[in-house]
């Protein structure tokens, strides 16, 4: 399993295409956005308009890492029989997810490093260091999530179709849950929908962390309910294919 680990996190780091949009197009994207927004309140929040762009990207470029890079690999190896021939040797379905989701993980941690940076440097976010250590580990953590949904989606679609379907899925929880502008100027009803979206959770643990406080527990428990829908429908689809097989 060690070396299907190593094998994924080198190739994650030599596909320059993965790594433009995983690690540059999140914090280009911040200067697109956040660039000309002032700094002043989000609406209803105490959260400035640099930290909480800060927090989105920072959460959207580990969803691309760990959503995109998963579910387009794995339906294309299926497709070309990798998966079946990894079946032939000793290694569980455990270790193929988890070297995915390793491979995905590598590229995560830097992308939301750089959003730090360019918010700091751009719009003058300032944090005490145990909130930019915390909020480093709450949106890599959270991140889980969306790599168990990138491993069902892979087993779900097929190669030519996983693109468009996983694109649908990522723009709309990426919009829809507040990651691309805050959900309290959406319509109440919007609102409503929002709350109970994996996106707009993972976007409340960060922020949480920026005003000082442990994340809330509605937040925590929404994207843990996620977690284990999404990793029990991988692990599904998973024993599905291998019978297929």
């Amino acid at each position: 399993m060690k070396a299907l680990i190593s094998l994924e996190i080198r190739r994650s780091l030599r596909n320059k295409k993965f790594l433009f949009f995983s690690v540059i197009y999140p914090s280009a994207l911040f200067l697109m956005i956040a660039g000309p927004q002032g700094n002043g309140k989000v609406p209803h929040t105490n959260l400035s308009m640099g930290a909480f762009y800060v927090v989105a990207m920072a959460s959207f470029g580990a969803l691309t890492a760990v959503l995109m890079g998963n579910s387009e690999r794995i339906a294309k190896e299926r497709e070309k029989g990798w998966t079946r021939q990894l079946r032939l040797t000793t290694l569980p379905g455990r270790g193929y997810v988890l070297a995915k989701m390793a491979g995905a993980a590598v590229v995560t941690l830097p992308s939301i490093v750089i959003v730090f940076v360019v918010g700091a440097l751009t719009k003058d976010v300032r944090l005490e260091v145990w909130q930019w250590i915390a909020l480093t580990g709450v949106i890599w953590i959270g991140s889980l999530c969306f790599a168990a949904l990138g491993v069902a989606l892979g087993y779900l679609v097929s190669g030519d179709a996983v693109r468009p379907v996983t694109m649908i899925i990522y723009f709309g929880l990426s919009i829809l849950g507040g990651l691309w502008m805050p959900a309290t100027v959406y319509p109440d009803w919007l609102q409503s929908i929002a709350e109970w979206l994996p996106t707009h959770a993972y976007a409340g643990l960060g922020q949480s962390v920026v005003l000082g406080s442990a994340p809330g527990a509605q937040d925590v428990l929404t994207l843990a309910g996620y977690f284990v829908l999404f990793a029990a429908g991988a692990a599904w689809l998973y024993r599905k294919d291998t019978l297929k097989a």
